[in-house]
């Protein structure tokens, strides 16, 4: 055991689970000046120590490293939870409209209401009477909502007005202001329309400094409180580079954050692609990371904009029998500007929700192995449908899947994606088995404020083991043969995403030498039926050695 003399305290009396490989569970660990300084048994790390040193009594709880997400965007459900509008994916047109009436309120009679995150199953079946309850709903208020993909948007009569968009409008490219049959706008916007409303909102919102401090300071909060220490933002632009920055300067920064910046124009309006990575490189600090940008290749199934290779399922008399989806990117386009991003030192996070853009990336990704080489970090986001023949393309190319088992339950995405994809293709979604026993460094996400209204890792880590809704009520599971078990998806929430956002000497394990980031558990996981893990709580959280989450403490009486 390598000994370092310097020890602030040692954590003992529990089992430590620490996702190293070599040496999975330890008594004891002491740490110091933030970093762990050694893991192994009790008696040998209390020597080390001396009678005087600090220590952590796990009073029999587990503690394991703090967890690592590897794809959530973070200005998003800050904002969402520190100012917006909650509402729930599971919340019908019904109860939409009665909070928006009573969040209305509050609010200027010209002031947006914005919020989130509408259900894709209510998304699925917007017309004009809703439309006009939306209107009455706002008393006239112009009403921003975004979906549980964060693609796309739902607006009324007076933001469509205020984004100059009416039924002559043409869709921008690459989006569309959706119309029911007559050729009237719903307010649905899908895809790259949804910046247009952003843009319109964010034009009449007093957005200031301390306003994009408070959210993102607000995001890395509720993180922590879930056991999150590394995160990586999936879509970061501008502003979000320079708000983290300050927060780290100032010593706020409870988290690793990994920037992705995107590529092209994508949730938000502002700067991107080369620009926007120079930018990136003057918000460099100790905890953030601009390292990544993102790609988007394609859309989601629920608008039939992800990438297919077979043909979705016609619901409705104007679709068509053959429609696949185009991806957004060529090959020979997406490989020079992967080649051009990697010789700026940069790796990517690319969105490919589909088969065919799956198919089109690892393609890709092979021509930049042979032209650039092994040192590249590849992410595909969120790989729920993959050809067979593709999966052990993963491994073979070092391609990260950037895994969301949040998009599986307890969301309704699932249900309203079956509207969609043909059983056979729909039947065999997330093979992240295959790919783990592959060896592809599967990867959890929570696409956090998509999907649910919380970044809850435990929910996530459960349902890739059991593949079933937490909720005993919900019948059924999702390609059960898939499921990991509980040590391989504690890996996709440590140690893996850390390697995949290139942390992998610095966070996802307790290991001599490695940030002190580790969490306290109100249970052992290891040993608890998997069904209950999402009822898991966080005692604790850890960052650099420095207590950052204390749940007796934020409960306790004032």
């Amino acid at each position: 055991m390598t000994v370092s003399p310097t020890v602030d305290f040692i954590v003992v009396n529990g089992p430590i689970y620490t996702s190293d490989p070599l040496c999975e569970w330890a008594e004891a660990m002491a740490v110091g000046n933030g970093r762990v300084t050694a893991v192994g048994e009790t008696a040998a790390i209390r020597a080390m120590a001396g009678p005087d040193a600090a220590v952590v009594d796990l009073q029999g709880r587990l503690a394991m490293p703090g967890l690592v997400d590897v794809h959530a965007h973070l200005g998003l459900g800050g904002r969402q939870a520190a100012y917006e509008l909650p509402l729930l994916p599971t919340d019908s047109t019904g109860e939409i409209f009665a909070k928006i009436r009573q969040w209305a309120e509050n609010l200027a009679p010209d002031e947006w209401v914005i919020g989130g995150i509408v259900g894709s199953t209510v998304m699925d079946d917007i017309t004009l009477e809703d439309l006009r309850q939306l209107d009455e709903a706002a008393g006239g208020r112009p009403v921003l909502l975004r979906d549980d993909s964060m693609h796309n948007r739902w607006v009324n009569t007076r933001a469509l007005e205020l984004m100059g968009v009416t039924a002559s409008t043409p869709d921008p490219e690459g989006g569309t202001y959706s119309r029911d049959d007559d050729g009237a706008l719903t307010g649905v916007l899908q895809e790259l329309a949804s910046p247009v409303g952003e843009e319109a909102a964010a034009a009449s919102t007093q957005e200031s400094g301390e306003r994009h401090a408070t959210a993102f300071r607000t995001a890395v909060q509720i993180l922590n409180s879930f056991g999150v220490t590394a995160v990586q933002e999936a879509a970061t632009m501008g502003y979000a580079l320079e708000t983290l920055a300050d927060l780290d300067r100032r010593g706020e920064l409870t988290a690793h954050v990994v920037a992705s910046m995107p590529s092209r124009p994508f949730i938000e309006p502002g700067i991107t692609g080369p620009e926007l990575y120079d930018i990136g490189e003057l918000h460099r600090t100790e905890h953030v990371h601009p390292d990544f940008s993102k790609y988007v290749l394609d859309g989601v199934p629920m608008t039939r904009t992800s990438a297919m290779l077979s043909p979705y399922l016609c619901s409705h008399g104007s679709h068509d029998p053959d429609h696949t989806a185009e991806p957004l990117w060529e090959l020979g386009e997406l490989t020079a500007s992967l080649e051009a991003l990697v010789d700026r030192g940069l790796h990517a996070k690319l969105h490919a929700t589909g088969d065919a853009a799956v198919r089109l990336v690892l393609d890709a990704v092979e021509q930049v192995r042979a032209s650039r080489g092994e040192a590249p970090i590849f992410q595909i986001a969120h790989v729920e449908y993959i050809a067979p023949a593709d999966v052990p393309r993963f491994t073979g190319l070092d391609v990260v899947p950037d895994a969301s088992p949040y998009i599986w339950f307890p969301s309704v995405i699932q249900e309203s994606i079956a509207k969609q994809i043909p059983a056979e293709t729909f039947d065999k979604s997330w093979p992240l088995k295959d790919l783990f026993l592959d060896g592809a460094l599967v990867s959890g996400g929570s696409d956090w404020p998509c999907s649910a209204p919380s970044p809850d890792p435990w929910t996530g880590l459960e349902t890739m083991i059991t593949r079933r809704n937490p909720d005993p009520e919900v019948p059924g599971d999702l390609n059960g043969g898939q499921a990991l078990d509980i040590r391989q998806a504690v890996a996709a929430f440590t140690r893996h995403p850390a390697a995949a956002m290139g942390l992998q000497d610095t966070v996802g394990m307790l290991r001599t030498g490695l940030s002190a980031d580790f969490i306290v558990l109100d249970r052992n996981i290891f040993e608890e039926d998997p069904s209950t893990i999402h009822a898991t709580q966080v005692l604790q959280t850890y960052f650099e050695g420095r207590v950052v989450h204390d749940a007796a403490a934020e409960h306790a009486p004032v």
